[in-house]
């Protein structure tokens, strides 16, 4: 058996180098040569597209990206001059606004003061229409009437604005409401660090001092020993 195999092998061995040289004499390429692995590499990268027929698939998306940013940047930069605009009439409107409430706010306050002017210019022109000595009683008379007419459109203007009076007699001693003239001696029923006084009214706007009323302050009498 072993000298069977032995013969097989050999035939085996004489026919493939019997092939060999058939394919060499004939001019074949040998199977697994490096010739033939080196055509068919180049026949490989043949196929492959040269480089310089164009830019890259990287480089076109790069300038579509490019584009659209440049594209959002005009956008964006109108916005905001659109916006400074904007803001910059608002704020010529906000001034204009201010300034006219400056100018004009009190304007309902004068229209209700201009009416208190024409009883004040009614009662000085009865004086000097009947100015004779037989009838100064008479105009007396009229001037009585015509100021309590006038105190009493005063009294109804201040209410309308909010401007009240301040009548503190009585009233405990307020830094923030009164101001200090001097000292008295508390006389009877008159409690010691109260308000005995008013040398001049004050007056609140809508709760707020904008007068302070001028004030003499009660203390307590010192005893003699």
């Amino acid at each position: 058996m072993a000298v069977r195999s032995l013969w097989a092998g050999r035939l085996r061995v004489q026919r493939l180098l019997a092939s060999t040289a058939a394919r060499e004499s004939k001019g074949w390429p040998l199977p697994f040569s490096t010739a033939t692995q080196r055509t068919a590499g180049e026949d490989c990268r043949s196929e492959d597209p040269p480089d310089e027929l164009g830019p890259s698939l990287n480089e076109r998306a790069l300038r579509v990206k490019a584009i659209k940013l440049e594209k959002e940047v005009q956008d964006l930069t109108l916005r905001y001059q659109r916006a400074v605009a904007d803001c910059e009439n608002i704020r010529r409107r906000t001034q204009r606004c201010v300034e006219d409430a400056k100018i004009f706010g009190i304007q309902s306050f004068c229209k209700d003061l201009v009416e208190v002017a024409d009883i004040l210019e009614k009662t000085t022109e009865c004086i000097s229409e009947e100015s004779e000595p037989e009838n100064q009683k008479l105009t007396l008379e009229k001037v009585f009437r015509g100021l309590l007419l006038l105190e009493a459109k005063l009294k109804s203007v201040f209410a309308k604005h909010g401007l009240e009076k301040l009548t503190p007699i009585g009233d405990k001693y307020d830094p923030h409401e009164h101001e200090l003239i001097c000292h008295v001696p508390a006389g009877v029923g008159v409690q010691p660090g109260t308000v005995a006084l008013v040398r001049q009214d004050g007056y609140k706007l809508h709760g707020r001092t904008i007068r302070l009323a001028r004030v003499e302050v009660a203390v307590e009498s010192q005893r003699r020993l």
